[in-house]
């Protein structure tokens, strides 16, 4: 499934977790292990309806983002109202690669702005250099893009990816980053990052652990912890189906997906989106 970086079962989560526009970060450390590919299949995850607006690099001004200037991002004083205005919860903000590598890459501050933009309900997708999910903390705590631990925690879901030596690619490891909120007496919560799942290779298997936390990512999405179960259940099996029938193809397979009828979720809150 998604080319073996993950199998059915992590991969079924995922759908649900990006068909909610939970944040998504693909991280590996060396050049060609396939994580702009593997982001580009989840994304394929996201409803028709959602936007995705590609991050401009150096050139990224955000005078298309209302809350540009409350994030923190310079000389933006009113955004430009051509078009259809960007709403929170109908956009996902794509960064081809959190760096400086490329001058279409974002860092520094303009990463600062769109991590923020999580904490406040739009959806995330990037990728980063790195090997593990602290080394991903590390990378964004230092100078120049200096964010904190609880604008962090807006990470989502951060996936790290390595390449094998027969040239395999595998997600080694899917950790969900509990976003900081407040209880119902209004005292913040940090908990730490859970484990989905990770890849073991003796076996070329994966272990899965977010069963621990499937009331977290049910209110994530939107829907009562039983009925997680069951869509992720049945959407194991509608992913695994088309494997077997032969649909791996990106067209064939994006398609399928967009075939696939969900059962509905409840409209009310689902927490940080």
């Amino acid at each position: 499934m998604l080319a073996g970086a993950l199998d059915a079962v992590l991969a079924a989560q995922l759908w649900l977790l990006v068909e909610a526009r939970v944040p998504m970060v693909v991280a590996a450390e060396e050049q060609g292990a396939g994580k702009s590919t593997l982001l580009g299949a989840l994304l394929d995850f996201l409803p028709s309806e959602v936007r995705v607006i590609e991050l401009a690099g150096d050139g990224e001004t955000f005078d298309w983002l209302p809350q540009a200037s409350e994030l923190g991002w310079p000389g933006v004083a009113r955004p430009t109202t051509d078009g259809e205005p960007v709403r929170a919860d109908t956009t996902v903000l794509f960064a081809a690669e959190l760096s400086d590598h490329l001058p279409s890459y974002t860092w520094a501050a303009a990463a600062r702005v769109a991590i923020r933009a999580a904490s406040i309900g739009y959806g995330l997708a990037a990728t980063i250099h790195a090997d593990s999910l602290e080394d991903v903390f590390d990378a964004l705590r230092r100078p120049p893009v200096r964010v904190v631990d609880d604008e962090l925690s807006h990470l989502g879901v951060v996936l790290i990816v390595r390449q094998l030596d027969d040239g395999r690619r595998r997600v080694v490891a899917a950790h969900y980053v509990r976003p900081v909120a407040r209880d119902l007496h209004g005292h913040l919560q940090r908990l730490g990052p859970a484990v989905l799942a990770t890849w073991d290779p003796a076996d070329d298997a994966f272990e899965h652990f977010g069963w621990g936390i499937t009331p977290e990512l049910a209110r994530r999405v939107h829907r009562h912890a039983g009925d997680f179960e069951i869509e992720v259940d049945r959407r194991r099996e509608y992913l695994a189906g088309l494997v077997a029938a032969g649909v791996t193809g990106p067209d064939d397979a994006r398609a399928a997906i967009r075939a696939y009828r969900p059962a509905p979720a409840f409209d009310g809150p689902g927490g940080d989106a």
